[in-house]
């Protein structure tokens, strides 16, 4: 670990050279790129720096244990057990911005929720998890904006598509694609019973066009005319927009916008999101040496949490953390779950790197 540190620990001081070089100042592209570079460095070398100090500061606390004075020496061993228990904080720290950065953690996503097994109650649940996200996102200050839905006939969404764009949206979202099953009694339930029900939820990164290449000739698009919620507009025009991606037989459909237009370029963002996402998947498997190498790679046909209404309690099963705060999640208080989940598969990844 210490090899790696120094060494970027003198690229960060070369970067900082050439900040300072007028002839490097003067070419923006390059210049853009190393402040970027910068930034990525200072907060990993400012802990590495602290790190080595302390070091420094325990060997000189080691020598007046050596002292003729006993409370000299009593405060030396105070002293160095608290460097001692900073230093190894900091390690922990400078070992986790070790660990290899997700591409995709800056990246917006298309976030995906469809109504799975149980009906009407499913959908309703859609409803409440879309509902949910969109709440916890609107309180990190992030945009949501619908691409594509359909609404059940009892309420909620059989399925409901969104961009959510803004700083870090991945990185906090990534390990919410799965099964996600509810257990509470459906206001049509007339004796009361509980019922379970399940969503699926898929996260994609948003694709860019460096991403995916797409030939144009691989795509076959097909207009028809809308259906659903949407006054005098609805049957008049095709407008809605179904782009099927021949290779592949991904078919991702739009009709939310009256413009034909736009609702061709929603649907060509969503469309590039999935292969994206699964050419990613692809070599994850081909990287995976075993099944739980691959624990919260998106995996959508495992259930991953259960919300429990009558006892309040949400469960999230790959961590088995369970949190008795049910109402406040569904109202987008998500932190505690999310921290939780980020600090758990950094550990596997830790344990991992150290094997």
């Amino acid at each position: 670990m210490i090899n790696k540190l120094e060494a970027i620990a003198d690229r960060f001081r070369e970067v900082e050279g050439l900040l300072a070089d007028p002839q490097v100042i003067q070419d923006q592209a390059r210049y853009r790129g190393l402040t970027k570079e910068h930034a990525e460095l200072i907060e990993m070398v400012g802990i590495y720096n602290r790190f080595c100090r302390l070091g420094d500061e325990v060997a000189g606390s080691q020598e007046l244990l050596r002292d003729a004075d006993l409370d000299v020496r009593e405060m030396a061993r105070a002293e160095i057990a608290e460097l001692e228990e900073e230093r190894a904080a900091l390690e922990q720290q400078l070992k986790v911005l070790l660990i290899p950065k997700d591409p995709n953690d800056t990246k917006n996503i298309i976030l995906e929720v469809r109504a799975g097994t149980g009906g009407d109650e499913a959908a309703l649940f859609a409803g409440n998890l879309f509902r949910m996200y969109t709440r916890y996102a609107e309180c990190q200050g992030w945009k949501v904006e619908l691409l594509s839905s359909a609404e059940s006939d009892a309420g909620g969404f059989k399925e409901v598509i969104a961009l959510v764009s803004g700083k870090g949206v991945y990185s906090r979202f990534k390990y919410e694609s799965g099964t996600h099953r509810v257990q509470r009694v459906p206001e049509t339930e007339a004796q009361g019973r509980i019922h379970t029900s399940a969503c699926t939820v898929a996260v994609l990164p948003e694709a860019e066009d460096v991403d995916v290449d797409i030939d144009p000739t691989d795509l076959r698009i097909d207009l028809y005319r809308a259906s659903g919620a949407g006054g005098q507009h609805v049957n008049k025009t095709e407008s809605a927009v179904r782009i099927t991606h021949i290779p592949s037989g991904v078919v991702v459909s739009c009709q939310d916008e009256k413009s034909q237009h736009k609702n061709k370029a929603k649907a060509m963002k969503v469309l590039k999101s999935r292969l994206l996402d699964s050419m990613q998947a692809e070599q994850r498997a081909q990287m995976a040496a075993d099944r739980k190498s691959q624990v919260g790679s998106g995996d959508r046909s495992e259930r991953i949490r259960t919300y429990n209404f009558p006892q309040g309690r949400c469960t999230d099963h790959r961590i088995g953390l369970t949190l008795y705060k049910l109402d406040g999640i569904m109202q987008g208080d998500l932190d505690e779950l999310f921290d939780a989940l980020v600090t758990y598969f950094q550990a596997e990844q830790l344990a991992g790197q150290e094997v």
